[in-house]
């Protein structure tokens, strides 16, 4: 945990450049490494993310990293959601991570795992190379489904390439690490950039003043203005209630600025 108070308002974000890149590889390498290490019966747990298991996350997984790889095949991908979203509640969204689940659900784990480490690298190498034009496209969110409230309405194309579809990875590790009962390893470099990154959004999405405690390999402390509320937090388990995951108690200090949402 890093032990400096840092001014919220002068840590830059996560920008499209080496940086982004760094992460969004390292993400899917600490999600290699912990799929590795299951045990064939702990991919048919059941993950927060209902109805899947840990093999239907890596089934989505898998294919939006092929999403990613492929101009093609995201416009297939989010034709076939924009068209079936009625069954999934009027959210494209959701709409889009059930075909993921459902095209590859003949894949067993060792092929899934095989599948994604194949296609990672594509799907990174092709997210740096989008032209800059391309990333100020703004798409919306439906705000229904598994989309909790409080989320952002819009979202550019750079902002998913650059640092949602990185966070995507990530949240996904956390869920299988605690489906499965592993405590996930963490890299301040890595993970505490992560969550500083959606951080600084938070922050920036409320605009109120606040002391943000952040404890853990991945925390740090941040403060905007008067230092009120002061929030206290494990940071994995901020980035968890960020993401919808989970609602803070509601007598806790900052409770209402923590149902301020991110996009993972």
């Amino acid at each position: 945990m890093n032990q400096t108070t840092m001014d919220i308002e002068r840590i830059d974000r996560i920008a499209r450049g080496p940086e982004a890149w760094r992460l969004a590889t390292a993400a899917y390498e600490a999600l290699f490494d912990l799929l590795e290490g299951l045990e064939p019966a702990e991919w048919d747990r059941p993950t927060v993310c209902e109805p899947w298991t840990v093999a239907d996350m890596v089934r989505h997984l898998v294919g939006a990293a092929a999403s990613h790889a492929s101009l093609r095949e995201t416009v297939r991908q989010q034709a076939w959601a924009a068209r079936h979203k009625g069954e999934y509640n009027g959210s494209a969204l959701d709409a889009w991570t059930a075909l993921h689940v459902r095209e590859h659900a003949n894949l067993d784990p060792p092929a899934l795992l095989a599948e994604l480490r194949a296609i990672a690298p594509r799907a990174v190498r092709a997210r740096s190379r989008r032209p800059g034009l391309f990333g100020r496209i703004q798409v919306g969110l439906d705000q229904t489904g598994s989309l909790p409230e409080g989320s952002p309405a819009r979202v550019s194309l750079g902002e998913l390439d650059t640092v949602i579809y990185t966070r995507d990875a990530w949240l996904h590790r956390i869920d299988i690490a605690r489906a499965t009962g592993r405590e996930p390893r963490l890299d301040p470099d890595v993970d505490g950039r992560i969550i500083e990154d959606v951080a600084v959004e938070w922050a920036g999405r409320h605009g109120a003043p606040f002391r943000l405690v952040l404890t853990g390999e991945a925390g740090g402390t941040y403060t905007r203005g008067s230092g009120e509320p002061e929030i206290h937090l494990d940071a994995v388990t901020f980035a968890w209630l960020l993401s919808g995951r989970g609602e803070p108690p509601p007598d806790m200090p900052g409770a209402e600025l923590l149902r301020t949402r991110v996009v993972f």
